[in-house]
């Protein structure tokens, strides 16, 4: 039974399973009427967020519309407090605030967590709650040990309820710097050793 799957299987999505043949498949993980609990981040989900440089937030405005933001920094910026809760330092930006906003209406959230490179991507239903930085100074010291360059500016702490791993399909794979990097530096060094042993031939 997945807590996720209760969560995003509303009646209208349910009704357009049955239309499109997937409703007994997906009938599975909705097991029985009873609610499932939260879904845990097992070692498997905490290794990857822990590894991710990057996520997208979704948030709900007061007006029913869904924004979307990128929320960033050096892996393990996404800090894996236990099997139910995330956090990570939110540091200053545009000063739109419009995720913060948000959540002071609802704190709902949707996670979109990707690695393009092995083409894996992991989703996450939870309920978000903005904390001071002296809220809890353990905390805030443990959040910005690992975080986005800037200002921070509040915790932002995810409970989460609801886990979803994506199939690979259609996941154009891409490799940041930090991926690519020790796959070009052989080939700089020998770039560096053949331009130097062009430069002595040029001299003798």
């Amino acid at each position: 039974m997945s807590r996720y799957a209760q969560l995003a299987y509303t009646d209208t999505v349910r009704q357009v399973q049955a239309e499109q043949g997937s409703a007994a498949a997906q009938a599975r993980r909705l097991g029985g009427a009873g609610d499932a609990g939260p879904d845990p981040l097992g070692p498997e989900e905490a290794a990857f967020l822990a590894g991710r440089d990057g996520i997208m937030l979704a948030t709900v405005s007061a007006t029913g519309w869904p924004y979307v933001q990128h929320r960033g920094g050096p892996p393990g910026f996404l800090h894996v407090l236990d099997a139910h809760t995330l956090a990570f330092a939110d540091v200053r930006g545009n000063r739109q605030y419009l995720s913060t906003g948000n959540l002071r209406d609802d704190d709902r959230v949707a996670v979109f967590a990707m690695d393009h490179a092995h083409r894996r991507r992991l989703k996450l239903l939870g309920h978000a709650e903005v904390l001071p930085l002296d809220a809890d100074p353990a905390l805030t010291r443990r959040v910005t040990s690992v975080a986005a360059d800037g200002r921070p500016e509040r915790v932002v702490r995810i409970r989460v309820e609801g886990v979803d791993w994506n199939c690979p399909q259609h996941i154009t794979p891409r490799w940041s710097a930090a991926e690519l990097e020790p796959e070009l530096a052989p080939l700089r060094a020998r770039l560096a050793e053949l331009e130097a042993e062009n430069a002595r031939l040029r001299a003798g």
